[in-house]
């Protein structure tokens, strides 16, 4: 091996002075380990650097009247803090949601002086403590935010300071485009899987049902981890409310008289298909199980059962005020008692919150480590701007630039949903029970 193999990274040239790390959106496992590794290489390499506390909240209350203040709205941050930190739970800069590029969904948008007012005052917040580097972690609606900052630097004057921006995929959905596995992920469905498992046992000393609403507002990833991990008996979500299993829903705006229309699930088919999971198991001696259902099944309930419910700044349905677990426990109670004449007790709750500061695995801590080394592998060695850090194989780095990951028009992400009969949906539907019969989700 060469004499390099035990020596320290060689230093890069450079110019720059301070970095910033801002963490927005849901807590994830692994998230200090993500933050302490980017800042430890920053430090290493001469560049201080700066947290950026809970979001773009403080960013954005930014003013000549309103300074960001040390300790309020940033910290600066040293080797003895980030000490043992990797494997810590938490998110040691905290998080918000607040979303300085929502009023922008075109391109043209960012010369509009009052949508990009949001995107201005979090440029001059940064740039009014040093800010040359900005490392966003977040989801996929921080990721659309990062690119909107970057595109907004784009039509500033060719003279004025530009902030390169990278930023690194953070969700316990796993729903991300450009990369495999989100960081927090694995550790997510460990825990939340425990739990199952702990409930399969309830269930089967009281011969009933727990019904699981997982969290994964666009995509299965969660809730089948959670069902292949947990031994659930079903799993169901957004991918697989296809054929039979939806419908279309009109509705008619009684100002305008306008007609929309939107997928919604068959809930005729939706909820007989789950009973028969029951009913075969009975078949089978079982007469108990767990069934798991994704909380992005709320964005496909009818809109009878969303009358009243607000959305965020990012258009999301307030799935908290639906109770999915509840309005699907009452539903499949009534079906089951239909088929069979007989009463078996169902018990619905939510899972999903218990696992996103939960100590971190292995894998999540490497990953995230990598991660962060990579954002500034990127800024700094690579000279980039506009790259989302991803990982392939055993951690190789990857850089993918934002615009191949958001939508040029609408300037929106693709959510990556599991395709369908890949080997991975097929792995659920062969250890969970099978249904004969035509009755097949897939």
């Amino acid at each position: 091996m060469p004499d390099s193999t035990l020596s320290r990274p060689p230093r890069m040239a450079h110019n720059f002075r301070r970095a910033a790390i801002l963490f927005s959106g849901g807590p994830a496992p692994a998230a200090n380990a993500v933050i302490s590794a980017a800042a430890t290489a920053f430090l290493r390499n001469d560049i201080e650097v700066v947290g950026i506390k809970h979001g773009y909240s403080g960013l954005q209350n930014f003013s000549k009247d309103n300074p960001l203040v040390e300790g309020r709205d940033y910290v600066m941050v040293n080797h003895k803090m980030l000490g043992r930190t990797r494997n810590s739970s938490g998110i040691m800069i905290g998080t918000a949601r607040s979303n300085p590029g929502k009023l922008i969904s075109h391109p043209s948008h960012l010369s509009d002086e009052e949508r990009s007012a949001p995107l201005k005052t979090v440029y001059e917040a940064l740039r009014s403590i040093g800010v040359d580097l900005l490392v966003s972690i977040g989801g996929d609606d921080t990721l659309k935010t990062a690119n909107k900052l970057k595109m907004f630097q784009e039509r500033l004057p060719i003279d004025a300071h530009r902030i390169p921006i990278v930023h690194l995929p953070k969700t316990i959905d796993n729903d991300y485009r450009g990369i495999d596995f989100t960081f927090g992920y694995f550790t997510a469905v460990d825990f939340l899987a425990s739990e199952v498992r702990n409930l399969l046992a309830d269930a089967e000393a009281n011969r009933n049902y727990f019904l699981v609403e997982s969290m994964g507002r666009s995509a299965g990833w969660l809730a089948y981890g959670v069902a292949i991990a947990g031994e659930a008996s079903l799993v169901v979500s957004v991918e697989d409310i296809v054929g039979k299993y939806r419908a279309i829903e009109e509705t008619v705006n009684p100002q305008t008289g306008e007609k929309t229309s939107r997928p919604v699930m068959n809930m005729e088919e939706v909820i007989p298909r789950i009973v028969a999971t029951m009913t075969t198991r009975e078949l089978e001696g079982k007469e108990y199980g767990v069934i798991v259902i994704a909380e992005g099944l709320a964005e496909f309930l009818p809109n009878s059962y969303l009358e009243g419910i607000g959305r965020d700044d990012h258009g999301h349905i307030n799935i908290s005020a639906i109770n999915l677990h509840d309005i699907f426990t009452e539903l499949i109670t009534k079906e089951y008692h239909k088929q069979t004449g007989r009463k078996r007790v169902i018990k619905g709750l939510q899972l999903g919150y218990e696992a996103r500061c939960a100590r971190p695995h292995a894998f999540d801590v490497m990953l995230g480590s990598q991660l962060g080394v990579g954002a500034y592998r990127a800024l700094v060695e690579k000279g980039l701007n506009g790259v989302m850090i991803s990982v392939s194989g055993q951690l190789q780095l990857e850089y993918v630039p934002f615009d191949t990951l958001v939508d040029p028009e609408t300037l929106v992400t693709v959510v990556r949903y599991i395709e369908p009969e890949s080997d991975f949906q097929k792995l659920t539907r062969f250890l969970e029970t099978y249904v004969d019969g035509g009755e097949e989700l897939r």
